[in-house]
């Protein structure tokens, strides 16, 4: 290609600013012509920082315009789905933020649009807590490390007490975030790169914290879970259980054990390493990860190259994005009636 690949950004986050903008910026060939924030005064300051020149009032005008070729996402996940399809309709390829949308069936309208423009690329920003270790997990579980998959404890939580006062969050609203609870969406997805996916899950959820004011001082009901745990049957035929909350003061950090019938593999995400054993081992050591196979973050990378043809998305595909909104939804489907719900929805 020997024109540039011109991106425009619509919402420019924390993420969009600290990683999306200078990461398209360090890429030969690309251009990040536009932006569109949430106020025409927050689009000129992050215009001016990063030197981008032109400046749209609304999104649908930005994405409609003749001057780009790919669009970045970078909204709360209530704008996902309907900039994703104007994006596809008018020609573009898409990178969207994690948290794919607000629903399963907003997940699935984007699947379809992508579907049916197979010449379009489209990403969801991956889960990057464990980028660093995937590879390596990835390699022991098909070695044998573990055996047969057994049980698999997954704790994500930061060992926060509950705040009884601070204002409410995008992540606290579910007419931003939808169905979306917590960090759980990100690994999920974590956990289906090494596993596979879940075919049935049985939920309870607390929201703890039940009003809060928002941006204008109102009072606002509060219906995303500040807590939830979830047993899952996993395909692999391992039982797991996951474990979000905001409210466990002094917990430890996030972890993952992956329990099989001859090993067992330890994540730990506060102390950073990957531990080890085996049924003939003593006990657990640390597992280094080999520098050819430590991955890191190369998203906007990996989505400029699939436009050029010169590979395909793996981290993440909307194929995937479906998946863990539809384990999403199943949670809170769980959580509300008190049952079990299978998977696939």
């Amino acid at each position: 290609m020997d024109e540039p690949i011109r991106i425009g950004i619509v919402g420019a986050g924390a993420n969009t600013r600290r990683h999306h903008i200078p990461g398209f910026k360090a890429l030969p060939g690309v251009e990040v012509v536009s932006v569109c924030n949430r106020s025409r005064e927050s689009s000129e300051r992050v215009a001016e920082e990063f030197g981008i020149p032109v400046v749209y009032e609304d999104w649908e005008e930005l994405v409609e315009a003749d001057d780009t070729d790919a669009i970045c996402i970078g909204t709360w996940p209530y704008l996902h789905s309907p900039v994703t399809l104007a994006a596809l309709d008018e020609g573009k390829h898409v990178l969207t933020e994690a948290r794919m949308a607000m629903t399963a069936e907003e997940a699935h309208d984007m699947l379809s649009a992508s579907v049916a423009s197979p010449q379009l690329v489209t990403q969801i920003v991956p889960a990057p807590m464990t980028l660093k270790f995937d590879r390596t997990i990835l390699d022991l579980i098909a070695s044998g490390f573990l055996g047969e998959i057994l049980a698999v404890d997954l704790q994500g939580h930061g060992g926060e007490f509950v705040d009884w006062d601070s204002p409410m969050h995008w992540r606290q609203d579910r007419d931003l975030s939808g169905y979306n609870i917590m960090n759980m969406g990100i690994w999920y997805e974590t956990l289906m790169r090494w596993i596979g996916p879940a075919t049935a899950v049985q939920a309870m959820s607390t929201v703890n914290v039940r009003q809060r004011r928002d941006e204008n001082g109102w009072l606002k009901g509060v219906t995303v879970p500040d807590h939830v745990e979830v047993l899952c049957r996993m395909a692999c035929g391992a039982q797991a259980r996951l474990r979000f909350s905001s409210v466990t003061g002094h917990a430890p950090p996030s972890q993952v054990w992956l329990f099989g019938s001859e090993g067992t593999l330890h994540l730990d995400m506060g102390a950073g390493k990957l531990m080890g054993g085996r049924r003939v081992d003593e006990g657990m050591r640390e597992i280094e990860i080999e520098p050819e196979k430590e991955g890191g973050w190369r998203v906007e990378e990996e989505f400029v190259n699939a436009i050029l043809g010169l590979e395909k998305v793996t981290h993440t595909s909307f194929e995937d994005g479906v998946r863990y909104m539809e384990f999403t939804e199943a949670v809170s489907r769980s959580a509300q009636g008190g049952r079990a719900v299978g998977l696939p929805l």
